[in-house]
């Protein structure tokens, strides 16, 4: 049975390390990190097969993280689950760690790709999710990509690969949190979240949408499409809020990468 109660005080607790770590040690891309805190959370402590104990387990889910800049809350909780060192979490952006400011890959400590380039991960999950398929492996592949980079021509060159081959051991989370770097996507584009369902439709998926900071229908939507048999591959486009939980970020395009000053912080977490 799911306990909401403690998913919700981890993402808390996951939240306050992010900030804790990145602040001081200048790490400048908090905003989209926190904006898919909570998926994470949902996947690595109830959705996904995972055990901490066994990284290299080959039964596992993996997970492809394609918004490579965001990777701050993927590093503090394998950190928390005991998977990355914690001399490596406590020393991030800085030359005590190599851990990356764009996730790059370390099998022991489990992070499946690097995905520093944004637009490869989809690509990258396709192919370990069709090679689990060809293999007849049991185990799912997640992929979480940012709303802005699906604007990469390789990762609907990857969808249509999905497709046409029936990868539906393949489940694409979109953080839909309408920001792209400095921006807003429908400045860039001039196309809201129904262009985006409407263009997934038309490459053969069925997409869902799910509120991304509502742990309840969060876990709920991860496990239904889970479970589901799908020839084709998942997608669920979470609504997100960049900055989430931290009011002087929230929805604030400047903060894409720049840490906040005391004052800021001094407006108060609202998490």
């Amino acid at each position: 049975m799911t306990d909401i109660k403690f998913l919700r005080q981890k993402a808390n607790e996951i939240r306050s390390e992010v900030l804790r770590v990145a602040v001081p040690h200048g790490a400048g891309h908090i905003a989209p990190s926190l904006s898919c805190l909570d998926i994470l959370v949902a996947l690595y402590y109830e959705c996904m097969a995972y055990d901490p104990k066994k990284p290299a387990w080959e039964d596992r889910d993996r997970l492809v993280f394609s918004k490579g800049h965001g990777c701050y809350a993927l590093y503090a909780i394998l950190n928390d689950l005991g998977v990355l060192p914690k001399e490596k979490w406590e020393g991030f952006y800085t030359e005590k760690s190599d851990l990356a400011g764009c996730i790059e890959r370390h099998s022991e400590y489990g992070l499946e790709a690097g995905c520093g380039s944004l637009g490869h991960g989809l690509p990258i999950a396709t192919g370990i999710a069709f090679g689990a398929k060809i293999q007849n492996k049991g185990y799912h592949t997640f992929c979480i990509a940012g709303d802005g980079e699906l604007q990469e021509g390789s990762t609907w060159e990857a969808l249509q690969f999905a497709v046409k081959h029936e990868v539906g051991n393949l489940i694409i989370i979109v953080d839909h949190n309408r920001l792209q770097a400095m921006d807003f996507i429908v400045n860039i584009l001039d196309r809201e979240k129904t262009d985006l369902i409407k263009r997934l439709r038309g490459f053969g998926l069925s997409p869902v949408t799910c509120p991304g900071h509502n742990m309840p229908k969060l876990v709920d939507t991860i496990k239904t499409a889970k479970a589901a048999f799908s020839k084709v591959p998942k997608v669920i486009v979470a609504d997100t809020i960049k900055g989430r939980g931290l009011k002087c970020m929230e929805n604030v395009p400047k903060f894409h990468f720049r840490i906040p000053t005391k004052e800021e912080l001094s407006t108060g977490k609202d998490i």
